[in-house]
């Protein structure tokens, strides 16, 4: 791939081109420039994009994608064992959740405090997470 240009760049990765310009703001991705100035987005470029995108969605922050790049040794290590541990958090959350719903499926209840499974999951679940969900502590 030669270099592209923020337009076909951002059609790539699935955003506007405000969120590339964004990213090379906050020095998360920035791209090389052309003799002219214009950024230009090499496969590198764009696979690093790609991987910032992706690392989003999983609830890491631009700071922490940032991080992720120089940072060596137990810093990094803390960082990833860290977002490993609060996704694995939510997978467990979710998965409660998919067998509750299973159980609804069958439910005969139509009360929940009814229903000992139904009070089960949610006794189990405990107190809701702050604002932000369990990812953005």
């Amino acid at each position: 791939m030669t270099g592209l240009r923020i337009g076909e760049a951002a059609a790539i990765v699935g955003v506007d081109t405000h969120v590339l310009r964004h990213w090379e703001d906050v020095s998360v991705l920035v791209p090389a420039r052309s003799g002219t100035g214009q950024r230009i987005y090499d496969e590198n470029a764009i696979n690093r994009a790609l991987v910032i995108r992706r690392c989003q969605r999983a609830g890491l922050s631009l700071a922490q994608i940032r991080a992720l790049g120089p940072e060596e040794g137990e810093s990094r290590r803390a960082l990833v064992e860290d977002h490993r541990s609060r996704i694995a958090e939510v997978v467990q959350q979710l998965q409660a959740t998919d067998r509750f719903l299973g159980h609804l499926l069958s439910c005969s209840h139509s009360v929940i405090s009814e229903c000992p499974e139904c009070s089960g999951f949610a006794a189990a679940a405990g107190p809701l997470p702050g604002p932000g969900g369990v990812l953005s502590r």
